[in-house]
């Protein structure tokens, strides 16, 4: 006897576009508001991983399907749970986290509706970040007795203490342009305005070398939260490295010959 489900096959949880060197990762669980769930993060984090082995694509871009970005984890998933299922969410997420930062290309979070909890922690942990003028961002874990303490690290490595602080012990929204004002995000636009400003921060990433794009990235995160002593000996070290690239020698001769560079990725 074959037993069927009485529910309709659910949609892929991620829905992956590419043109032109930027591959989009769509959240598509639009209808329940893209929550976090375990499956959501790990087909986000294979995804990820999986572009990162893709030399055709420059720049990530990270939107929800919807009416809203995220609203955080699929709390139906914590109900009932014992300590190691609960654990194993929060490993999935800091698992999907790590891979926003470890692949090579440059992560964009293009934002809209609402960015809550996980959902905000994911748009603090991308490279860059452009939301909509009327999109509400949001730790309200502390509402419901589940302090936000996983955001609380990409947060607070985003804006500053006091601010992160009323965010999390608040569980108040902020909107784009206090986001913005705070470093969440880089910038705020008109709604009908986001699509074309994310393309256009993808156009000027992509304008410069691959490869040197790549050292950026994973320096950055290697010298972020190092003494200053140690950072500038690892950063020099880095860019000594970088400066006998191919596509180091081709910039510096293109700006002293004044042309256009031909990047290698090498």
């Amino acid at each position: 006897m074959v037993r069927t489900s009485a529910y309709p096959p659910q949609p892929d949880p991620v829905i992956v576009d590419h043109l032109g060197g930027v591959a989009a990762l769509t959240l598509n669980r639009g209808d329940q508001r893209n929550p976090l769930s375990v499956e959501v993060m790990s087909a986000v984090t294979a995804t990820l991983s999986a572009i990162g082995d893709d030399h055709g694509v420059r720049v990530v871009v990270i939107k929800g399907i919807g009416k809203v970005f995220s609203s955080g984890h699929n709390l139906r998933e914590m109900v009932d749970r014992d300590l190691d299922d609960q654990q194993r969410i929060f490993d999935t997420c800091n698992e999907m986290m790590a891979a926003v930062q470890r692949i090579p290309q440059p992560v964009i979070a293009q934002v809209h509706g609402v960015a809550a909890a996980a959902g905000c922690q994911l748009v603090a942990t991308c490279d860059l970040a452009i939301a909509a003028e009327n999109t509400l961002f949001l730790t309200p874990g502390v509402k419901i007795g589940l302090f936000c303490s996983t955001p609380m690290v990409a947060i607070s490595r985003n804006i500053g203490r006091k601010r992160s602080m009323e965010m999390l012990l608040t569980g108040e929204a902020i909107d784009a342009s206090t986001a913005a004002e705070w470093g969440l995000i880089n910038r705020s636009v008109p709604e009908g305005d986001l699509e074309s400003a994310v393309q256009e921060l993808c156009t000027r990433v992509m304008s410069s070398s691959p490869l040197a794009l790549k050292i950026g990235k994973q320096a950055f995160y290697r010298q972020i939260e190092l003494p200053q002593a140690d950072a500038y000996e690892l950063m020099a070290k880095t860019m000594a490295e970088n400066a006998v690239t191919c596509d180091a020698q081709e910039g510096i001769d293109a700006f002293l010959t004044k042309r256009a560079p031909q990047w290698q990725g090498k």
